[in-house]
């Protein structure tokens, strides 16, 4: 993977314990031409299928595709805009690639992806796959579970110190593929990054499995790529009934 200066990257995807097929997807890119990339930026994506087997495992690479694609050929200036219209097409997609494939009825797919232009985040969502900020030691998530637990959480019925362990917390409120339409939740604005910053991209085959304190820690003590397989390594430890996949991009100087 050939990756222009400015970040350092990283992904692992892992079938987990339990799971005879891995229905995650993954995918890092960059346009290859300087000006392009300049406007554009880099993109990364995580998404976790749902569907069984085929099905499932289709619903996330035709997700991961579309956003790469769809995102640079719908580009007008406007990062956040073009990310959100790379998820609606991609919802477009799996629900005709199940209609033309009635074996697949009901696929679907988490799908979260970021776009970095120069040092400005971007970042749209749909389902639970998470994207996190590392800094100085410190995690944040900046994305929103689209679940039932999540509901519960917003609504105060469910600590969200609790909501980690509840026993529903993978049941989905939204997904690509899902529905009429895809909500598609987006950054309100551009997030500034620092050098040293560490973005975490995970399904929930490994954030329920580690806490965040130790997504932050093995983000700050380790290289993108040992950070990676340190996490999957501690998912599977505890288990991992579920794929596991996680991509780790750190920035570095500005080029």
């Amino acid at each position: 993977m050939n990756v222009k200066p400015g970040v350092e990257v990283a992904g692992l995807s892992d079938l987990g314990c339990q799971r005879e097929n891995n229905e995650d997807s993954y995918l890092y890119w960059e346009p290859a031409g300087g000006e392009e990339f300049r406007r554009k930026g880099r993109i990364a994506v995580v998404a976790d299928g749902m569907g069984g087997h085929e099905g499932g495992q289709e619903a996330s690479h035709l997700a991961v595709e579309a956003v790469r694609e769809v995102y640079y050929e719908t580009f007008r200036g406007d990062p956040r805009a073009a990310l959100v219209e790379s998820f609606l097409e991609a919802h477009s997609r799996i629900q005709k690639y199940a209609d033309l494939n009635p074996a697949f009825y009901g696929m679907g797919t988490t799908c979260t992806a970021i776009v970095i232009v120069g040092r400005q985040l971007y970042f749209a969502h749909v389902g639970d796959s998470r994207l996190y900020l590392v800094r100085e030691g410190h995690i944040s998530r900046l994305t929103h579970d689209h679940s039932y637990v999540g509901r519960l959480v917003e609504s105060g019925i469910v600590r969200a110190e609790d909501a980690e362990t509840h026993p529903q917390r993978h049941i989905l409120t939204a997904a690509l593929g899902a529905g009429l339409t895809a909500a598609v939740d987006s950054s309100e604005k551009a997030i500034e990054l620092h050098e040293g910053d560490d973005l975490v991209l995970c399904t929930d085959g490994l954030w329920g499995m580690v806490t965040e304190e130790e997504i932050a820690k093995a983000a700050s003590e380790n290289s993108p790529a040992d950070c990676c397989a340190a996490l999957v390594k501690l998912a599977r430890q505890r288990g991992g009934p579920d794929n596991i996949t996680v991509q780790v991009l750190r920035i570095g100087p500005e080029s």
